[in-house]
């Protein structure tokens, strides 16, 4: 079967790049076209496909600041040219994947990581009042509702809308109209799992840097407590959380990105995991999970749908706080040191088990081997 894979831009080892990292293995001969493309720090599995990306990938250092080149994806999308003869289009879209020119006859595939946040449900977090009352904002704002409208107007590009939670599913009917199938994505929870290291007395937070991930309140939280956290993670934000965490001394630390294997041990070593975004789904709290770490999440999201409070009357594994607030994430952590004995390691993996990779890649290859006996049902008008 002729597929070709679609991701937004390939920098980094990240969520959406773990479920591409899947599909290449499933699908071993397909292509992958993108916006940007810098192999370094991708996996070999990654690395091993032909990846045609756009012409705005030439631009010099174009992984520093590809974020401000935003008004731009909607043309350099258009110039990607999946060749006649592919029967399916799989692409893993939070941006622009989604809009991808499909050619005659292949069905259309989007695995929806999320709506574009930054045009919907986060426009406040990365478009604060100061900048919306700016004299800028008379031409940012025209930007955004074009943005906005094109957005929609490119979901009648796909077939097929599947979910990576019920939190995303929500929001595709909400931006878009549409239903979709959920698929949880996968994680490796044979490679993810206890060690049998004694546990420690610090704190755990890994996630990119970037505005929505919240990591401001897991610092703030644990400066308040006198607590010792451990950030894991880079991004445009990281100078400024540094200084943040300032006069905390060696409480706080940075490691930057580690391997697989440093975050497995540290994954085994921490007393919990800080999850503190409004998150579509999280890998995080289930790769924790998995290796015996109990999770205090932010109480909203796709992370309600991998945790397991007390309150639910079954086995928890983890703690939600109601409100992005110091103050609410502070109280969980003192609820979650109280209720210690309450986390059971074989309760947390037995829950991380329910999104292993057989799951997920069974749960694709019938969706996929389907799509390709249909006729498509959507085209967007060129």
């Amino acid at each position: 079967m002729n597929i070709a894979l679609v991701h937004d831009w390939l920098f980094h080892m990240r969520g959406g790049e773990r479920v591409l990292e899947q599909f290449c293995t499933m699908f071993p001969t397909a292509p992958i076209y993108t916006l940007f493309y810098r192999p370094e720090k991708l996996s070999n599995v990654i690395r091993e496909h032909p990846v045609h990306a756009s012409l705005l990938n030439m631009l010099p250092a174009v992984q520093h600041y590809y974020r401000y080149l935003l008004p731009l994806f909607p043309a350099a999308v258009q110039t990607v040219r999946i060749p006649e003869g592919t029967e399916v289009v799989l692409s893993g879209s939070h941006c622009a994947a989604k809009a991808v020119p499909v050619p005659p006859g292949a069905r259309h595939i989007c695995y929806c990581h999320s709506p574009m946040r930054y045009l919907w449900h986060q426009f406040e977090l990365y478009f604060p009042r100061r900048l919306r009352e700016s004299p800028a904002w008379e031409v940012l704002g025209r930007v955004i509702e074009w943005l906005r409208d094109w957005d929609v107007a490119t979901a009648a590009n796909v077939d097929t809308f599947v979910a990576n939670s019920y939190t995303v599913r929500d929001r595709i009917r909400a931006c878009y109209g549409r239903d979709a199938l959920v698929i949880y994505p996968p994680v490796d929870t044979e490679r993810f799992r206890s060690r049998n290291m004694p546990r420690e007395d610090f704190y755990l937070c890994v996630s990119a840097l970037v505005p929505y991930k919240r990591v401001d309140l897991a610092i703030a939280a644990c400066r308040l407590l006198k607590r010792r956290l451990i950030v894991v993670g880079d991004g445009p934000l990281a100078q400024k959380l540094r200084r943040q965490a300032d006069d905390a001394g060696d409480r706080i630390r940075f490691l930057g990105w580690v391997g697989q294997d440093e975050l497995i041990a540290l994954y085994n070593r921490c007393r919990a995991v800080l999850f503190p975004p409004l998150e579509d789904f999280g890998l995080v709290p289930v790769e924790a999970q998995a290796c015996g770490a109990p999770v205090i999440c932010f109480g909203k999201g796709g992370a309600t749908e991998t945790v397991i409070p007390p309150e639910s009357g079954v086995r928890p594994t983890g703690i939600w706080f109601e409100t992005q607030t110091v103050e609410a994430l502070a109280d969980a952590i003192v609820r979650f040191e109280q209720l210690r004995r309450w986390f059971d390691p074989a309760a947390l993996r037995a829950n991380a088990e329910r999104f292993n990779l057989a799951r997920f890649r069974a749960a694709f290859y019938d969706l996929v081997y389907g799509a390709a006996s249909e006729q498509p049902a959507r085209r967007l008008a060129a």
